[in-house]
């Protein structure tokens, strides 16, 4: 059942396997991907194209672009994707030449 706050449906949902660069995480399937990402202790989703800078989920409603991933090839915002079984997820390539870590 979906509830007014995404992080409410963490709890109670059946696991699926997906995979976040690499790594296997099991989220709660058919919940909000941004929410069970952070919920699951992902605290950078990408890092800006100029300085490199760590981005994470700000406005959870799809205005923001803050959490872009990128999911079979192509970026999308992860706030506005449900959780599926085997789902690839990754950060967007980094900026060429920046820095920028985990």
């Amino acid at each position: 059942m979906k509830t007014a706050s995404p992080f409410l449906e963490l709890e109670s949902s059946p696991r699926v396997r997906v995979w976040f660069d690499g790594a296997p995480l099991d989220l709660p399937e058919g919940a909000n991907l941004a929410a069970a990402l952070l919920a699951a202790g992902v605290g950078v989703f990408r890092h800006t194209p100029v300085s490199g800078a760590p981005r994470a989920p700000f406005c959870m409603m799809g205005a923001c672009f803050e959490c872009l991933v990128e999911i079979d090839g192509i970026v999308r915002q992860a706030c506005m994707l449900e959780v599926s079984e085997g789902m690839r997820i990754a950060r967007p390539h980094q900026a060429e030449g920046s820095d920028a870590a985990q």
